[in-house]
């Protein structure tokens, strides 16, 4: 009953609203079918619905609020589905945020989504939380990214630009779980397991900050973030022979630079990160990730008849690499110092561009693994869309990041009317 009124007054919200601010408001959403099948019939343990990943029916709404004579404005995004795997009804708050704006700067607090840096679905600057989960099943894209309760100032000046965010309410990655997805655990045999996540004091706040500006035709940004690992390290009372396992967030500092610039007929990107370990920087730690240089370099262009090709190599370089050898428990897999990606990404645009024919693969020539999403967008309309895609994974061992998932290739279908 209570959902019942909950809809019922979100409903007569949206409908009466704009009868009194229809100039000033603007209300979209979309309504939104998302089914993903496992290919294999080997399912992970403690699978609910058989080969059934993701079964959902959402709707989404959205509505802006920004009269023209005030420097006071609104957003909000929420969503609302129904899940077959859980069998259950949830709601997702995307985002939701008040703006202040004048003439050099701006302000906003609330729920807010962000994207820094340069690489595609290869991120180094960009340390705020994502949903993997939502990406390797198939729902839509815009699902990866994750909002997070912050407050936002940017500052502009024609020297440089500033967007300082500070972020009290620590928000870590979803990754796959259990059940839907296969993983590799070097410890499967152990039950007593806890999560410790960072508190709400002022310690454990976060800060991002991004210089940023025009120099010409090059597009440069400069970065800094102070919180933490998005996802968990790991204490054990014996690495070697563990009883009892518990994870938690080490802390961490980023640094780094990205640039963008027309050249060679495309568009060239570049991208550099150092990850500090503050939690372990002499590297001796196992269950805490090393120091790393992280950097990408990356090509687009654009050919005639909507045909697009991008082009990127990523790496990360392990620093303190020999005491992390030295401290190696036996039950973990050993890494690379450096370790690397190349990613390949085609769209071609038909019937007028509402046929879209796109492959994104992810390849690691270190781990030996890979990742291949081809998709089939079509727009019957303008407000209806369909779209028909794969995650294939692949890898010559399970213990890799992409090679873990190796049972796990999916279809999907998604289904979306606008309004």
């Amino acid at each position: 009953m209570d959902k019942v009124k909950i809809l019922s007054f979100i409903a007569l919200t949206f409908i009466f609203i704009p009868m009194v601010f229809a100039e000033e408001l603007s209300l979209h959403g979309f309504l939104q079918t998302n089914y993903s099948i496992r290919v294999a019939d080997d399912n992970p343990q403690g699978a609910k619905q058989g080969n059934l990943i993701l079964g959902e029916e959402r709707i989404q709404l959205k509505g802006s609020f920004y009269p023209s004579k005030s420097k006071i404005g609104a957003f909000v995004k929420s969503d609302f589905y129904h899940d077959w795997v859980e069998e259950d009804w949830g709601s997702d708050f995307r985002e939701g945020y008040l703006d202040f704006t004048d003439n050099k700067f701006g302000l906003r607090v609330g729920r807010q989504i962000y994207t820094w840096g340069v690489g595609d679905f290869l991120f180094i600057n960009d340390i705020f939380p994502k949903d993997w989960e939502a990406f390797y099943s198939g729902r839509s894209l815009e699902y990866l990214k994750m909002g997070v309760d912050s407050a936002k100032l940017d500052i502009y000046s024609d020297i440089v630009s500033i967007e300082a965010i500070i972020i009290p309410f620590f928000k870590s990655d979803v990754l796959p779980s259990t059940g839907r997805f296969h993983f590799f655990d070097p410890y499967p045999t152990i039950t007593n397991r806890e999560l410790n996540k960072p508190g709400t004091t002022l310690k454990d706040t976060e800060y991002a900050l991004r210089i940023y500006r025009y120099i010409g035709d090059l597009d440069v940004s400069a970065y800094a973030y102070k919180g933490f690992f998005r996802t968990p390290g790991m204490k054990a009372d014996n690495f070697n022979s563990p009883s009892t396992i518990s994870y938690f967030y080490p802390k961490l500092g980023v640094y780094g630079m990205s640039a963008q610039k027309s050249a060679l007929g495309g568009v060239v990107s570049v991208e550099y990160g150092y990850y500090d370990s503050l939690d372990d920087q002499e590297g001796k730690n196992p269950g805490i990730d090393n120091s790393q240089s992280r950097f990408l370099i990356g090509y687009q262009k654009a050919f005639p008849d909507d045909f697009t090709v991008g082009l990127q190599y990523y790496g990360e370089l392990m620093h303190q690499y020999r005491q992390y050898e030295d401290n190696l428990p036996s039950a973990f897999v050993k890494r690379k110092q450096l370790h690397q990606y190349i990613t390949l990404r085609l769209t071609k645009l038909l019937k007028y561009q509402i046929l879209k024919l796109s492959l994104f693969s992810l390849y690691s020539p270190d781990e030996e693994d890979f990742l291949i999403m081809p998709e089939v967008s079509y727009n019957f309309t303008d407000n209806l869309q369909a779209i028909l895609g794969a995650n294939i994974f692949g890898g010559s061992n399970i213990n890799t990041a992409l090679g873990q998932h190796n049972k796990d290739d999916n279809i999907h279908v998604t289904v979306r009317y606008s309004f």
